[in-house]
């Protein structure tokens, strides 16, 4: 929606500044439209194996649909986790090995449908429970293979933008190269009248004009808010560590989500009463 928003805002600051001065119908050269996109389209194919073209197209979807990743969802999280470690603390761990082995039936799981169909999370999260279970590897190993963890899904999630950002930076060079196209063309012209010859001037100039606003006002942009929104997905996986290890150096539940509740981000984290009050009241049902 703010991406709507902010492309708005940049075609009328920039074409409404224009129109005050200008005509813009000498901005409509389609040529150099088809020649920044084809360049555009071609660099990305060119600099892409499959798999990363994929991964980038299939992130697109999320700059309008964001991440997801607010409050509510932290509060559903700490409190399925708070639940997990609770039955754990009183029943012993493999009275959790049916919830981890069939997550998709769980009693515990199905409370909080929105994290149970983040396949990613659930993966994640019942995998170190199931370690936990079988009760193999100490804290510090955990932690290590988590980190491991971590810095992969880091890496794959941060592919798309890191991608797009390096299709904005090509963009205003493209832009260059089809003003040099126009500039070309203009030379072989120079027998026309001035006023053929300023046309066909002006038009080169659209590409160098095209480039850049498509870079930094259209495609940056886009960069921008993927990279936000990965962030935004590793600290769910950051908050889940930091439980599961508390909780396996011994701290009682409801500590083990506060060390959770610390890792969120300001404007996603809950308030110690907020969570105490949710989890004393998740307990009644």
């Amino acid at each position: 929606m703010f991406l709507i928003i902010g492309y708005v805002v940049i075609l009328a600051a920039a074409l409404g500044t224009y129109s005050i001065h200008g005509s813009l119908a000498a901005l409509w050269v389609p040529p150099e439209y088809i020649a920044i996109a084809g360049l555009t389209i071609g660099g990305f194919i060119a600099g892409n194996g499959t798999k990363a073209m994929k991964a980038t197209l299939g992130a697109l979807p999320k700059v309008f649909k964001g991440s997801g990743k607010n409050k509510a969802l932290y509060v559903d999280l700490l409190s399925m986790l708070f639940e997990i470690l609770a039955k754990v603390r009183k029943e012993g761990l493999m009275s959790i090995e049916n919830d981890i082995e069939s997550p998709e039936s769980s009693t515990i799981f199905s409370k909080y449908p929105k994290f149970q169909h983040d396949h990613h999370a659930m993966e994640f999260m019942t995998d170190y429970l199931r370690m936990m279970v079988g009760g193999n590897l100490n804290a510090f190993e955990l932690e290590n293979l988590m980190d491991v963890e971590i810095e992969t899904h880091h890496n794959e999630a941060h592919q798309a933008p890191h991608i797009i950002s390096k299709l904005a930076d090509a963009t205003p060079a493209f832009g260059i190269v089809v003003a040099v196209m126009g500039v070309v063309n203009v030379m072989g012209s120079v027998g026309e009248p001035p006023a053929v010859l300023g046309k066909m001037i002006g038009g080169a100039l659209v590409g160098t004009f095209l480039g850049i606003l498509i870079s930094y006002g259209f495609v940056t942009p886009v960069a921008t808010q993927l990279e936000q929104i990965c962030e935004e997905d590793g600290k769910l996986y950051q908050c889940m560590k930091v439980v599961l290890l508390a909780s396996m150096n011994g701290y009682a539940p409801q500590v083990a989500v506060e060390f959770g509740r610390k890792v969120l981000y300001s404007g996603d984290r809950p308030s110690f009463k907020e969570l105490e009050d949710e989890i004393k009241s998740r307990k009644g049902k």
